[in-house]
């Protein structure tokens, strides 16, 4: 068993558990490692033209969805920080698509946003290499519901593959 053992239903809200059902079974760490590898390949592989392709009007473009994983994953890790540590006051959800708004991505080159996606994650991995069984198991509450260190990054997983499903399917098919 890895020190970052899978979350049980009851500790996340129902919402995540479509992530969380997307990670493969086994180590965690090791997942979260090789999705980096295959992310960073994939993004590498990409023009700064592809960066801004919509598959539909109205949709985020390739960077803003770039962006967003790194946003996202950013507010998680602090959130499994603030949960490992021991701080049991509530944290507030976020709106993605005001963030999304407001961030900016569409004005950035995709290299930029695939190095701030590289740099995202090894923050997490770094934080994640000392997630101990007693800390992956601690809960708050998130958005009005108990979560576990562990959900929260198991989202994190999920939450990139769920999104570089998308890219694959709907933006570079």
């Amino acid at each position: 068993m890895t020190a970052i053992g899978r979350p049980e239903a009851s500790e996340h809200a129902a919402y995540f558990g479509r992530y969380i059902a997307l990670v493969p079974e086994g180590d965690l760490l090791e997942t979260l490692e090789q999705q980096t590898e295959d992310t960073l390949e994939l993004l590498d592989g990409l023009t700064e033209e592809q960066g801004d392709l919509r598959y539909q009007p109205g949709k985020w473009s390739v960077g803003q969805v770039v962006g967003h994983i790194a946003d996202t994953e950013r507010a998680f890790a602090f959130r499994a920080l603030w949960v490992a540590r021991g701080s049991t006051e509530e944290q507030p959800g976020f709106d993605e698509n005001v963030w999304a708004s407001l961030a900016g991505h569409d004005e950035r080159a995709l290299a930029d946003l695939v190095e701030e996606f590289a740099a995202v994650r090894e923050a997490t991995l770094a934080l994640a290499r000392t997630i101990t069984p007693e800390m992956a198991v601690r809960q708050s509450v998130i958005n009005g519901h108990q979560t576990s260190v562990r959900a929260i990054l198991h989202t994190v997983a999920g939450h990139e593959r769920h999104h570089l499903a998308i890219l694959r399917e709907r933006y570079l098919s």
